[in-house]
């Protein structure tokens, strides 16, 4: 059977078990950069046994940031910084991926967001400018240049964020693009021209990930069907791996949205898988192991990704490991062995 604590390859990347950390925002950083808290955020997870750590959502551009203490690669003086954190979690087991994005219209302390269509994300916040079809354009140069520096750092995979409303996200659903452009007639483009921007810089051996929002729950949001051949579209354009999550864009519908339950995105990630045929991740509360492992052992994900229990346990994978395999102590850090 397979298990969730066997090693796992995609291309160059070699995995020492299929637990992904999940990006999650810290709202630490000054100028973009990562500080000491970053740094021991992410490698007390390497020490703790996690086979894959995603970086939170880093932002190409500094108007693209959620908030002005969300991570940022738009200049080569970041790069040493993320450096730092890499070689760190490299040193403990641990491979590193970062999370490429820029909010758009959900940037909350920028003077002017940015979006495919001038529609506000609620009363919130302010109404975006419509980017021109030359500033779009622009921003797709800001994500390889963005890649081009993830990879100087010394990252192992990098993957985009086209889930939750974010920009990527607001160019592919009709609900956010009302466009008269060759952006507005496909909605595909936007994230097709992102990926072949990134693969570009990436070495052949490094795989491209993606988040993808399957399906939006917001009344009058796409459903499934859209999600597909959005994942379609993108694995065509070069990606390797689909992240597969829902939802993000706005209000969730009563009727929509199923709830949040433990595994409740994970019908969505095999879907993807079946229709794409490329490897998926699984998201959604699958932090008890046992869940967890029966994603994996039944196929429906190929890895599963581990959010709020990560950010409560550093050491998830070890006690999750041991609660499985109590008589197998290969995986422990010989510092810690006395505790086990």
């Amino acid at each position: 059977m397979i298990s969730l604590f066997e090693p796992y390859a995609l291309k160059g990347l070699e995995l020492r078990n299929k637990v992904v950390m999940a990006p999650m925002c810290q709202y630490s950083a000054v100028d973009g950069i990562p500080d000491e808290w970053h740094f021991t955020h992410y490698t007390s997870r390497a020490v703790g046994g996690t086979g894959l750590i995603m970086m939170e959502m880093t932002n190409v551009e500094a108007r693209g940031r959620i908030t002005d203490h969300c991570l940022g690669i738009w200049s080569d003086g970041h790069v040493p910084h993320y450096k730092r954190i890499v070689d760190a979690c490299h040193r403990h087991g641990a491979k590193v991926g970062i999370q490429l994005a820029h909010a758009g219209r959900k940037a909350r302390d920028t003077e002017t967001p940015v979006s495919s269509s001038p529609i506000a994300f609620n009363d919130d916040f302010k109404t975006p400018h419509e980017l021109s079809t030359e500033e779009v354009d622009e921003i797709i140069d800001a994500f390889r240049w963005g890649a081009a520096r993830a990879v100087e750092a010394g990252f192992d995979t990098i993957e985009l964020h086209a889930a939750h409303g974010y920009l990527i996200h607001q160019f592919q659903s009709p609900l956010t693009n009302s466009r008269t452009d060759e952006y507005g007639e496909d909605l595909s483009l936007f994230g097709r021209r992102v990926i072949e921007a990134v693969k570009s810089v990436m070495p052949e051996e490094m795989p491209l990930m993606l988040r993808i929002s399957a399906v939006e729950f917001a009344e009058g949001g796409y459903d499934l069907d859209h999600g597909l051949w959005l994942s379609e579209q993108y694995g065509t354009a070069g990606v390797d791996m689909i992240d597969v999550s829902a939802g993000g864009e706005g209000k969730p519908s009563e009727d929509r949205f199923p709830g949040a339950y433990p595994g409740y995105l994970v019908p969505y990630a095999k879907a993807v898988q079946d229709a794409t045929g490329l490897p998926v991740m699984a998201v959604g509360l699958l932090e008890d192991v046992n869940l967890a492992e029966h994603v994996i052992a039944s196929g429906e994900a190929d890895l599963v990704a581990i959010g709020r229990g990560l950010l409560r346990d550093p050491y998830w994978v070890l006690n999750a490991a041991r609660e499985r395999k109590p008589e197998d102590d290969s995986f422990i850090p010989e510092q810690y062995g006395r505790a086990y």
